[in-house]
């Protein structure tokens, strides 16, 4: 049961909480009402019965102290009628009674012995399943005992009644709790509601989202701590993204020299010695790959400052993987017949840039690619690179699209773990998603992982 409320929402707890205390308190209030009236109702008729018992009994002992009374007549005389009870005497060891049903053997054995031994006695018991109160009076004087047995159903109908009553007032009292609690957490929580909708704007990159601060002098403290929280993760964002286009601006200055005089010396390659020639392979390589790094940086810094664009085209896909795959590529090309002629406004060099990512990863992480598939699927054409690595566990497959995302994940699906800075698959990610796409991972069927890059096919494609 505590699992099951703990897994309610917010709102629904205490809507919840509401209607089970409307509903306790209504119970408690319902049966202390019920108590009282009931316990009030009973000694009121037992009052009223007892003392008609007992002037009924005066009577009886009047009427057999005559010469020669007929008791039936005596007890039918009785003022017994208004008040729904029978009589009973038992006078010289005979019984008498004024009903057929209700004689000797009706009247509770305890009680019957109690009274025969000279003391007044009073029991409520049930007498074919109605609820009765029978008065015992004994009346020495003349030798006899005399009983009186009313009927408390209609006492019963009454009480039976008022519990309904209150029960239902008690369901009422909950469901008014629950509508209440439902209106007041929705009033209570509704800026909760708009701090996580801010909350998920500034998540998707909408940094102009500010929540408004209003009168209330409680709520302003959130608004305003939160709009400042936002402000300083703007600034320090756009502190990070300036200083992150510098510094890749300022190196390519110094690299391009770099790069120049290196192919200085690459011309000169075969003249060198051959450990001159060995260092010459291992900066070639680096310069590249730091060349690369800078490419990287320049393009992230693009989509922070939010100047990237697309110089959109019709494209082929099934084209452009077979200029975009490299020749050295051991990959199968897999490209469905109803992809084949399917072309799509998209930006070519950032496609290609995709593609290049993708099998740059699988190199370097994934033991290379297997497989690439080209198929529709409704109105989408979907991209997928299949390699023969270890896959990516299901806790890193959300974050392996961030940047610099290279931890774990990377270390488990490679020995080296690449020569890359865990910029590769975050600029497919901001490519797919520049044109209206998205990327995931998954189980490839043959063991491995499976990028897919999925791309919308414009109307009438």
């Amino acid at each position: 049961m505590a699992a099951a409320v703990t897994g309610l929402g917010l709102r629904a707890r205490v809507t919840l909480a509401f209607a089970l205390g409307a509903l306790l308190l209504s119970l408690l209030m319902g049966g202390l009402t019920y108590g009282v009236t009931r316990r009030y109702l009973l000694r009121q008729r037992e009052s009223s019965v007892v003392h008609q018992a007992y002037v009924n009994a005066q009577l009886v002992r009047a009427g057999l102290r005559s010469a020669r009374p007929d008791v039936p007549q005596l007890l039918g005389g009785l003022e017994t009628s208004a008040a729904g009870s029978q009589s009973v005497l038992r006078y010289t060891d005979r019984w008498f009674a004024t009903s057929i049903a209700v004689g000797r053997d009706a009247l509770p054995a305890p009680l019957r012995s109690t009274v025969l031994r000279g003391t007044p006695a009073r029991q409520r018991y049930r007498l074919d399943g109605s609820p009765h109160l029978v008065v015992g009076v004994p009346i020495p004087s003349v030798n006899a005992q005399y009983f009186e047995v009313f009927t408390l159903a209609e006492l019963d109908r009454t009480l039976r009644l008022l519990g309904g009553t209150l029960a239902a007032a008690a369901a009422l009292t909950a469901l008014a709790g629950a509508f209440l609690g439902r209106w007041a957490s929705g009033r209570v929580l509704a800026p909760v509601s708009e701090a996580a909708r801010a909350a998920a704007d500034i998540a998707g990159g909408h940094f102009e989202t500010r929540l408004d601060e209003g009168s209330d002098s409680d709520l302003a403290v959130l608004s305003s701590s939160f709009n400042r929280m936002v402000d300083a993760l703007k600034e320090r964002m756009e502190r990070d993204a300036r200083f992150a286009s510098d510094v890749s601006h300022e190196l390519r200055s110094p690299l391009t020299t770099v790069a120049t005089s290196l192919q200085v010396m690459l011309a000169r390659r075969d003249d060198m010695p051959e450990r001159a020639r060995l260092a010459l392979d291992l900066l070639a390589a680096d310069v590249e790959r730091f060349e690369r790094l800078v490419q990287d940086l320049l393009e992230i810094s693009r989509f922070d400052a939010g100047v990237a664009r697309l110089a959109v085209e019709n494209v082929r896909l099934s084209e452009l993987l077979t200029h975009a795959v490299p020749t050295s590529s051991t990959a199968t090309i897999d490209i469905a017949p109803e992809a084949t002629d399917v072309a799509i406004r998209a930006d070519k060099r950032r496609l290609e840039r995709v593609v290049t990512n993708l099998l740059t990863n699988a190199d370097a992480h994934g033991g290379g690619a297997v497989r690439i598939g080209l198929r529709r699927v409704d109105g989408t054409l979907r991209l997928e690179v299949d390699d023969e690595g270890p896959g990516v566990p299901l806790d890193d497959r959300p974050r392996i699209f961030e940047r610099f995302a290279r931890g774990a994940a990377a270390g488990r699906r490679s020995g080296s773990g690449g020569d890359g800075v865990g910029l590769g698959l975050a600029l497919v990610d901001e490519h797919v998603r520049l044109h209206r796409g998205r990327v995931w991972v998954e189980d490839a069927p043959s063991g491995g992982a499976r990028f897919v890059v999925e791309l919308p096919i414009e109307d009438g494609a």
